[in-house]
């Protein structure tokens, strides 16, 4: 970070402990926020480019019990999400603020993405297992082991071009009861890539807890977010779009904003069309939980500022410009002046 941009970031900090997030009502009966959105909040001027101005952060339901793993259905015009400990899929309508659930036995899922078919693929807990539900209505197992042991419990998944289906496995569903079945973790963390032949091929372990994971716009580059030590953001370079080499850490999340002292991280990750990393943020409390937005290079510059830790979020409404953030009990919306990188 360059002195300039430090004293940028000292100077915001202020701005950001002093914004009224705690006594904020974000619900769809909630008073008019006056604009800018005060919670929106540029780290550094180029962040100014990415919000829209006269767009509120609204929460669009709560009641869950930990919601995560959101992704867009384009041709259903729907949003999809999982929450793990009720055992439900949930689904939002945005023609008129409908939310129902999908599934009401969908095995702790956790992440959720559609392919380029539209079929949705998610990762369950209960089951250690990444799952495709067809357009007929059954449901395809695409991975449950990897040299004859069960997966820890899939965790992320995201679909590159080539049909091949990445994601990870940090085991969290299976130490304890709660977001799935606690169990022995029987393979060493890591991330893995399904080919469209079935094959599972195991693309790094050299992460402590490999959680949410996300393409570069042109597919180059992958970003996996570590929940373990240290707590960090990193980026590798992907191969004919089956390999991963030169993993170095992009952002470290720990000790970021406020007085995090060496709490909080990352989980979910997702891409904009300029290659900014939009991340979740939580476990510390207010002035970090939220949405932090890192640039290519991996300067903060801008803090999407929630009351309740954020789990994971994607881009989504017919445009891309629309994002949808998974937050602990809740799910918010917020429109932003870029669009998502990848509808998936």
């Amino acid at each position: 970070m360059t002195k300039s941009s430090r004293r940028h970031f000292i100077a915001t900090l202020a701005a950001t402990t002093a914004a009224p997030l705690l006594g904020r009502d974000f619900g769809p009966g909630a008073a008019p926020e006056r604009y800018p959105d005060p919670d929106v909040i540029a780290l550094d001027p180029s962040f100014a480019d990415y919000i829209q101005g006269n767009a509120p952060i609204r929460r669009l339901h709560t009641g869950m019990l930990w919601a995560e793993g959101p992704t867009w259905n384009g041709s259903g015009n729907y949003l999809v999400w999982s929450d793990i400990p009720n055992n439900a899929q949930m689904r939002y309508l945005p023609e008129d603020g409908h939310v129902s659930t999908l599934r009401n036995n969908a095995n702790n899922s956790n992440g959720n993405t559609f392919d380029l078919n539209g079929r949705q693929i998610s990762c369950e807990h209960a089951t250690r297992r990444v799952v495709r539900y067809e357009l007929n209505g059954s449901v395809s197992v695409l991975a449950d082991k990897f040299d004859g042991k069960p997966f820890n419990a899939p965790n992320d998944v995201v679909v590159h071009p080539d049909g091949g289906v990445w994601f990870t496995d940090p085991g969290y569903g299976s130490m304890g009861d709660y977001e799935g079945n606690k169990g022995e973790l029987l393979l060493k963390e890591a991330v893995y890539r399904i080919d469209t032949t079935g094959k599972i091929e195991k693309v790094t372990d050299d992460l402590e807890k490999p959680n949410g994971l996300c393409f570069s716009p042109d597919y180059k580059k992958l970003y996996i977010v570590d929940t373990g030590a240290p707590k960090n953001i990193r980026v590798y370079d992907v191969g004919d779009g089956a390999s991963l080499s030169g993993g170095k850490e992009l952002a470290v999340m720990k000790g970021a904003l406020a007085d995090s002292k060496g709490k909080g991280g990352s989980d979910g990750v997702r891409c904009d069309v300029d290659g900014n990393i939009w991340a979740s943020a939580g476990w510390v409390g207010d002035g970090f939980d939220g949405v932090h937005v890192f640039n290519p290079e991996g300067l903060r510059i801008g803090f999407i500022k929630l009351p309740e830790t954020g789990s994971n979020l994607c881009f989504g409404g017919p445009k891309r410009n629309r994002l949808f953030i998974t937050a602990s009990q809740s799910l918010y919306t917020l429109y932003v002046n870029t669009t998502g990188a990848h509808f998936c």
